[in-house]
């Protein structure tokens, strides 16, 4: 078991990422930040785009490493750029694809399976500068399936490894 720290909760209710990184940003939010989630097994995070889609349930959660945003680009560079769901500081998240995780800020644990890479595409180069989608590569991030209900809120949590496949500790 580690400690570590939710730095930010990403939850937007649209697509805002979509066409061409050389037509700029689409208009949105300012900020989609939370400070708290609720998670849902099988479904994703209430509220979010891919919450509940049929494509998207084996990697409905974006989980980052905080210490894996390129800062040296772009030093604001948090999950309003990368459009990433749950930022983690204290745990290198990317080395633990195949995984089930287990996520807890003080309401419970909330279990995750680590389906495969969150990859970083052009649009990590408008939104955080340029050479951003380059640092990403091999660290942005993991897609994962929510294999419990529960509540993940900002502040201090503990991850940890879970030893069967199907959440139980």
């Amino acid at each position: 078991m580690a400690d570590v720290e939710v730095l930010q909760l990403l939850v937007s209710p649209s697509h805002r990422l979509a066409g061409r990184p050389a037509d700029g940003l689409p208009s949105g939010p300012p900020d989609e930040r939370v400070s708290q989630v609720e998670v849902r097994r099988h479904l994703g995070l209430v509220g979010d785009r891919y919450y509940a889609r049929p494509a998207h349930r084996n990697a409905a959660v974006t989980i980052m490493a905080a210490e894996k945003l390129p800062l040296e680009i772009g030093p604001s560079a948090d999950l309003r750029h990368t459009r990433r769901n749950i930022l983690l500081r204290g745990v290198d998240i990317d080395g633990f694809l195949g995984a089930t995780i287990a996520l807890d800020s003080g309401d419970g644990p909330v279990v995750f399976a680590v389906n495969r890479p969150a990859r970083p595409c052009a649009w990590m180069d408008v939104t955080i500068g340029p050479g951003a989608q380059r640092a990403l590569r091999g660290g942005g991030g993991v897609r994962c399936t929510p294999l419990s209900d529960g509540v993940i809120r900002l502040g201090p949590a503990t991850f940890r490894v879970l030893p069967d496949p199907d959440g139980a500790a």
